[in-house]
């Protein structure tokens, strides 16, 4: 195939291209390099990229005006993958202008892109926090989503609203993904386990919010890239009737249109993260308990039926083993020793 992938720099978008080009694929990469976090992380994994055979490299952003339609016009893929945003809750109060051009200006310049030129399949990145108020758990990919506790999760939830109308006026094969909770090598410096990783090895106290009192669906990485890997191979079809959708299936029924659920199907409270990452590490944290902060919510948690019906995967990385891969990349990425 050939695979257009924004955000190829980024965490997510580097073990996604790896794996794309690990199976032979070509892969065009494009990324901003924006300075949200410390850009020699992105540039370091670029350099990976690089050195594989099939892989070209492109700098820009997705807002840019007429670039993606002129990518897709050259690269003619076959999929796409959209995982350029800008992330992050909380970055989401001090700057939301970035979350209107990134997430929604350029969410938008994708999908002319894609009506100008249509891929097999186009798959768009959402996130668990649509789900925002919600309190009934799993959260599965039917339940109603109109209830998001920070701008980030609006744009998303937006994104998904703007995908499906070009689903339904194009015919375009669209899935849109709501990742839980990612972690990994190669992680972002902005996301809880780099956080309390760098804080815990450098003697610094670390900040639990809510007092603790959270839980989360932690999602390996490399999981979650082979979840998309296969969800690439199961473009949704338009159905002829309604009732002809299976129940749990959020396909749409006036569009090529599913959103798929991708986590682990667990919900683990922080203070077990947070021990692993201890016991990785070989090392007690100090804990400062904070409260709970503006925009976050207390639990998530996935249901992967509708992700296992499509593909017969579910992700199965269990916290400790996930978190021992992330302290040992930490430790060799920084150099610490013992």
């Amino acid at each position: 195939m050939r695979v257009l992938v924004t955000g190829a720099a980024g965490f997510i978008g580097f073990h996604l291209s790896e794996l794309l080009l690990a199976e032979g694929h070509d892969v065009l990469g494009l990324d901003s390099h924006n300075d949200y976090y410390d850009p020699a992380l992105k540039l370091a994994r670029e350099a990976r990229l690089l050195a594989r055979t099939g892989y070209q490299n492109m700098r820009g952003k997705v807002e840019d005006p007429g670039l993606l339609t002129d990518l897709f016009s050259e690269f003619r893929p076959d999929a796409v993958i959209h995982l350029a945003a800008q992330a992050g809750v909380r970055y989401s109060i001090e700057n939301p202008r970035a979350y209107v051009e990134a997430n929604l200006q350029g969410t938008f310049e994708l999908l002319e892109a894609a009506r100008a030129h249509k891929p097999a399949h186009l798959l768009l990145a959402s996130t668990s926090s649509v789900y925002g108020a919600n309190t009934e758990m799993p959260y599965r990919e039917t339940d109603k989503v109109d209830t998001q506790m920070s701008f980030y999760a609006a744009t998303k939830k937006s994104n998904e609203a703007m995908a499906h109308s070009y689903a339904h006026l194009f015919d375009i094969p669209t899935t849109m993904f709501r990742f839980f909770t990612v972690y990994g090598p190669w992680g972002r410096p902005d996301m809880a386990p780099y956080l309390f990783t760098s804080a815990i090895f450098e003697g610094r106290p670390i900040k639990v919010f809510n007092h603790g009192d959270m839980q989360r669906d932690f999602t390996y990485v490399t999981d979650l890239v082979r979840a998309i890997r296969l969800l690439i191979d199961a473009a949704p079809e338009c159905p002829a009737q309604a009732s002809q959708i299976d129940e749990g299936d959020s396909l749409s029924p006036v569009a090529p249109w599913r959103v798929v659920n991708i986590g682990n199907g667990e919900s683990v409270p922080l203070m077990e993260f947070i021990a692993a990452i201890e016991c990785a590490s070989n090392r007690k944290a100090e804990k400062n308990m904070m409260p709970m902060q503006p925009g976050d919510v207390p639990a998530t948690w996935a249901d992967t039926a509708l992700l296992r019906k499509l593909t017969g995967y579910a992700p199965k990385t269990s916290v400790r083993e996930g978190v021992k891969a992330y302290v040992d990349w930490y430790r060799s990425y920084y150099g610490i020793e013992g």
